[in-house]
């Protein structure tokens, strides 16, 4: 008779090496900004992309770093991705000194 929590396991495990945990990150990811975009459409409620799409870019860079890694893509390929999250985070906190000083203007 099989293990349950071992097939649980080992299944986990195969998501996992094949990238298709991080692959279904992406997706919330991408059903988070879907939702804070129809919020600020149809409700004027939530800050809408505007303010939040620096972070989201840098942070699905960062799950492609992890992907890549899990499924073994080569160290050039990681340090580009590394490379581009990491301008991402620098843009996201140059934009938001930038609406800090506009406001305290």
């Amino acid at each position: 008779m099989a293990n349950p929590a071992a097939e649980l396991g080992a299944l986990f495990a195969q998501a996992l090496g094949s990238g298709l945990v991080v692959d279904l990150i992406m997706l919330l990811v991408l059903a988070e900004a879907l939702l804070l975009w129809w919020l600020r459409r149809r409700f004027r409620r939530g800050p809408g992309l505007g303010p939040v799409w620096p972070t989201l870019v840098s942070g699905v860079l960062l799950l492609l770093v992890a992907r890549a890694a899990l499924t073994g893509a080569t160290w050039q390929s990681i340090a580009l991705l590394l490379a581009l999250a990491g301008l991402s985070h620098l843009l996201d906190l140059v934009l938001r000194a930038r609406r800090r000083d506009r406001a305290s203007a």
